[in-house]
């Protein structure tokens, strides 16, 4: 499976296993929502204090596993991470940011200043990922008796 195929794989849901490296040299794994977008770079809506952030901060690597239609079914892409500032201002660059990731994997919020209000509260930034290599398996049937 090449990038474009796993991005491709990736599109096709938003739930998705985030892989960080911790201090230790260990993974950390977080259930995220995702959304790829037209660049192939992959957007993660998360708090500045979470463990991913400081991870990314220390260690730009990730790695974002994507579960197909059946269990034998995968894509991961490898990539460099990024973290944005926290949202500073309801206006600002990252809210802004924000409300595009809200709307591309949820739709339209019914009260936009809230939840812009709610991005500064929160600290929320957002981390992307340049994938840089994939693998997986495409959707497969499943043999009889597995």
């Amino acid at each position: 499976m090449d990038i474009d195929e796993a991005l491709a794989f990736a599109r096709s849901g938003r739930e998705s296993v985030l892989t960080t490296i911790r201090r230790d040299g260990r993974p950390q794994l977080s259930n995220v929502l995702h959304h790829v977008g037209e660049d192939g770079t992959i957007a993660i809506s998360t708090t500045a204090g979470r463990a991913k952030v400081k991870n990314v901060a220390r260690e730009p690597w990730t790695a974002l596993h994507v579960n197909g239609s059946s269990f034998f079914s995968y894509a991961v892409l490898e990539g460099t991470a990024s973290v944005t500032e926290p949202a500073s201002s309801p206006d600002d660059e990252v809210a802004d940011a924000l409300v595009d990731l809200y709307r591309a994997l949820a739709g339209e919020h019914e009260d936009w200043d809230a939840y812009r209000r709610a991005m500064v509260e929160e600290r929320r930034v957002v981390l992307t990922i340049t994938p840089t290599q994939a693998y997986g398996m495409a959707d497969l049937p499943r043999a009889s008796g597995t």
